[in-house]
């Protein structure tokens, strides 16, 4: 994401979320744990929103993406959502898809690491939602259900056809999508949807200790790495070697692969500045 600003200011109010911002770690957390977290037209329309201000954010260096209450997203809201959708016309629910994807979008583009800290229940729009996250920590109390054919709906839905099977591979994805069942944190985490299992009540705190080294660490390689991951799934391997090539190029210019030098040469830890 661009990080050029326009007038508008920044916002610190946000009706569907909570963000706090520390030591280089951004935490947003999903708050309707009345609801598990359930995603509304405007939270949705929040999460892109804020991925897109705490993109231009430079002091943002990690981000963790947490649900408060008992589960971590019950997907889209059936009252909010599904009953509305049904009183609208192609137009309108094309922009609303394409909402949804755009959020999906804006956390695979994202200038810096995100992790979803994972606890209870992750279904529909919020496994999505943590598919797209480049780390998923998780509790043994997390299940992942991808429920969009089970209210009549193609499973692959805000990407989640593109993401999964090059997350878990296209038999495992072709099984979660088709049938919607749960997966549960030891399966999750044997078919590589998990990065890392925690003990029970713990996937905050391990995400949050996994972004602060991630936020200590070289900002600017990391950016690029994941720029290169997202870019590089669907390029044949000439490209790929060459958009290799030039990346490291430019980061070779850079003042941290200076300062990994210095640090070395003198023995100590480097100083990352992420430039």
């Amino acid at each position: 994401m661009s990080p050029f600003t326009g007038s508008a200011a920044h916002t610190s109010d946000w009706r569907h979320l909570r963000c706090e911002i520390a030591d280089g770690v951004a935490t947003v957390t999903l708050a309707r744990p009345e609801k598990l977290n359930a995603l509304t037209f405007g939270a949705y329309a929040d999460l892109r929103d804020l991925l897109a201000e705490l993109s231009r954010e430079k002091s943002v260096r990690a981000l963790v993406l947490a649900g408060d209450g008992r589960g971590f997203c019950s997907g889209g809201d059936v009252d909010e959502i599904i009953g509305a959708t049904l009183a609208m016309d192609t137009a309108q629910l094309l922009d609303f898809n394409r909402m949804t994807g755009q959020v999906v979008r804006a956390v695979r583009e994202c200038p810096f690491p995100v992790i979803a800290a994972v606890h209870g229940v992750a279904a529909g729009a919020g496994a999505v939602l943590a598919l797209a996250a480049d780390f998923r920590v998780a509790d043994p109390t997390a299940r992942f259900s991808f429920l969009f054919t089970r209210v009549g709906l193609s499973g692959g839905d805000m990407g989640a056809a593109y993401l999964l099977p090059r997350v878990v591979g296209l038999g495992h994805a072709t099984r979660l999508l088709m049938l919607g069942e749960p997966v549960r944190a030891p399966e999750a985490e044997r078919i590589g949807l998990i990065s890392q299992l925690t003990d029970e009540g713990s996937a905050d705190e391990a995400a949050h200790a996994l972004a602060r080294r991630l936020a200590e660490g070289p900002a600017l390689a990391y950016a690029q790495t994941k720029a290169l991951l997202t870019a590089e799934l669907d390029m044949p391997l000439s490209a790929a070697v060459e958009l290799d090539a030039a990346t490291q190029a430019l980061l070779m210019n850079g003042e941290d692969y200076a300062e990994f030098h210095a640090a070395f040469t003198e023995k100590r830890p480097p100083k990352w500045q992420g430039r």
